[in-house]
C-alpha cells in the first residue's frame, strides 16, 4: 500500500467510524479498491496480530461493502 500514506493509514485504522470514513473517502477509487482487498486480507488471514484484525474488521464495517 505504498501510495497511501502511514496518516491515511492510521485513520483508517483507528476504530473511529467518522475517522474511518473521512480517510476514506478522501482517497481515489482505484485507492480505496486497494484498502479494502488489503483490509479484508488483514480480517480473514492467519499471521496478523489481534490489534490488527480488530482494526481491520472496525475499518470494513465502517467503509460498509460498497
Amino acid at each position: 500500500m505504498s501510495n497511501i500514506n502511514e496518516i491515511v493509514w492510521s485513520e483508517i485504522l483507528s476504530r473511529q467510524p467518522a475517522r474511518i470514513k473521512y480517510a476514506f473517502a478522501s482517497l481515489k477509487a482505484e485507492e480505496q479498491a486497494r484498502v479494502r482487498t488489503h483490509l479484508q486480507k488483514m480480517a480473514g488471514e492467519d499471521g496478523w496480530h489481534p490489534e490488527q484484525v480488530l482494526s481491520a474488521k472496525a475499518a470494513l464495517e465502517a467503509i460498509g461493502s460498497e
